[in-house]
């Protein structure tokens, strides 16, 4: 069997054991052997994040309904055990069995993770990561090197990436030397446009905007603003979309190994089914949640200049070209995350 008909194969087991579980809540049955399995997960996002109670909580919830109460998750918020780029080692040493990240927090540690995480300016529409992620093979070139590594990645939800600054801006002059929060390449996309990018983590983003030792952010789009209170200190929000990008949860591959069988099966068929169900679910609350800002909050959608535009698109092309030198596994999936942009009529060329 090629190894695109093992990996077809197990994209078709995966789809009927989420056709599967979707028909049957609990996936466990009485003959489990005694005792529960609780795993700490340590979050990258805050508490006060949406997605901590709507990724976090509600993977928590149902991985308990459908375990019958076996399989529990004891979920802690940025920064309890670490924050940031170093959930990644707790989770591979074992110290915790689980975390969340941003894929651009592993851009060393897996060749395509940037592709992963996303390349501004390319991808339009939030179903073509998915796509992406999962279809096209790029969360297992992923996985070809953190498992040996002894990581599992599982993509969370796809979503789109937006800014919100607390000065208006009407030019690429007007853009340059502002202070945006951001991560991954997407710190190479904001500084070729001219902006002055650095990295903070969710737990500090409040203080630095409001204490004004950033001008702006993204948190993914008007959710993230939302509820993060980042609309209290920045109330233009911009667009199109910087792009979009994947969040993660990630498994120390040896815990998950040693997971009676159907514990292993629940919580990864549950993290396949559910990564589309919020994948979706979340464009819906974003623009439940940007009419809000505009009604009730006092936010202005403002579209970003045609002058920061055009550095955009020009650093777009620069950061792919970056990402696909990193080696073999980059050159794979930028063959197929540009495949996809050529198909969509998005590139040209043959």
């Amino acid at each position: 069997m090629t190894n695109t008909q093992t990996r077809v194969s197990r994209r078709a087991m995966l789809r009927g054991a989420a056709v599967a579980t979707l028909a049957t809540p609990a996936l466990i049955g009485k003959g489990l052997a005694q005792g529960q399995v609780t795993w700490r997960v340590q979050s990258h996002w805050p508490k006060a994040s949406s997605s901590f109670d709507d990724s976090l909580g509600v993977l928590a919830t149902m991985l308990e309904e459908r375990t019958e109460g076996a399989f529990k998750l004891e979920l802690f918020g940025a920064g309890e055990f670490a924050k940031g780029p170093d959930i990644y080692n707790l989770v591979r040493k074992g110290v915790v069995p689980m975390g969340t990240l941003s894929p651009s927090y592993i851009l060393d540690k897996a060749q395509a993770a940037g592709f992963l995480y996303g390349i501004p300016g390319t991808l339009r529409e939030n179903w073509e990561p998915q796509q992406a992620a999962k279809n096209l093979g790029i969360e297992e070139m992923v996985n070809e090197e953190l498992v040996p590594d002894g990581v599992r990645l599982m993509s969370e939800k796809s979503y789109p990436t937006e800014m919100v600054v607390s000065k208006k801006i009407e030019s690429a002059d007007d853009f340059k030397g502002l202070k945006i929060r951001s991560s991954g390449t997407m710190l190479d996309y904001l500084a070729a446009a001219g902006a002055a990018p650095q990295y903070i983590p969710g737990s500090e983003l409040y203080q630095s905007l409001s204490s004004g030792v950033v001008d702006g952010a993204h948190w993914g789009a008007a959710i993230g603003a939302q509820s993060m209170s980042l609309w209290e200190v920045c109330k233009y929000h911009y667009k199109p979309a910087l792009g979009f990008t994947i969040d993660a949860f990630i498994m120390n591959e040896e815990q998950l190994q040693e997971l009676p069988a159907d514990l292993r099966t629940a919580i990864i068929d549950l993290m396949e089914i559910r990564f589309f169900q919020r994948s979706a679910e979340y464009m819906h609350k974003e623009a439940i949640a940007l009419s809000d800002g505009v009604n009730n909050q006092g936010v202005e959608v403002v579209q970003l200049p045609d002058d920061v535009l055009q550095l955009f698109a020009s650093a777009s092309a620069n950061i792919l070209e970056q990402e696909k030198a990193k080696g073999e596994i980059a050159a794979r999936a930028y063959e197929a995350y540009v495949g996809l942009m050529r198909d969509l009529g998005y590139v040209s060329g043959a």
